[in-house]
């Protein structure tokens, strides 16, 4: 499924994360999952919420710098070896991936990742030829 991540460009300072959450939760927005990576000045921080639009809004009102982009969420089987083989159709079909992490779901026995492939309607299509059938919004978001 593709859906909406948030970046969000965090300085590297105390308190700066805290604000950044704070302000979704002021505006009632649910986080599912979250990346953080960091350098000596600033971080990237990778969001999958349940109204990015709302969390969109809330960010650039408040100064922070965000961007919104499209991703792909697949669900696996939560047991060893389940995200390797889900990359394994990614890598046979040489399509390449800029960056993984993990999210929260809401179905039991399945794991979800959310994936920045280079290729993102191919990598979807992939991912669901393969037997990662298609999840619904319900699996990720608050609804």
């Amino acid at each position: 499924m593709i859906i909406k991540q948030l970046s969000v460009f965090v300085e590297n300072k105390k308190g700066k994360l805290g604000f950044i959450t704070e302000k979704l939760a002021e505006n009632d927005v649910d986080i599912s999952a979250l990346s953080l990576a960091d350098t000596t000045d600033f971080g990237v921080l990778r969001l999958i919420v349940d109204k990015p639009d709302v969390a969109y809004r809330a960010l650039m009102e408040s100064g922070v710098v965000v961007r919104i982009s499209d991703v792909v969420a697949v669900a696996m089987d939560d047991v060893p070896g389940g995200v390797s083989s889900a990359l394994k159709v990614l890598n046979d079909k040489d399509i390449g991936i800029e960056y993984v992490y993990a999210c929260v779901g809401k179905t039991p026995g399945k794991a979800l990742m959310v994936i920045k492939p280079d290729e993102l309607d191919r990598a979807e299509a992939e991912l669901y030829q393969a037997g990662y059938g298609k999840i619904s919004p319900a699996d990720i978001y608050r609804i």
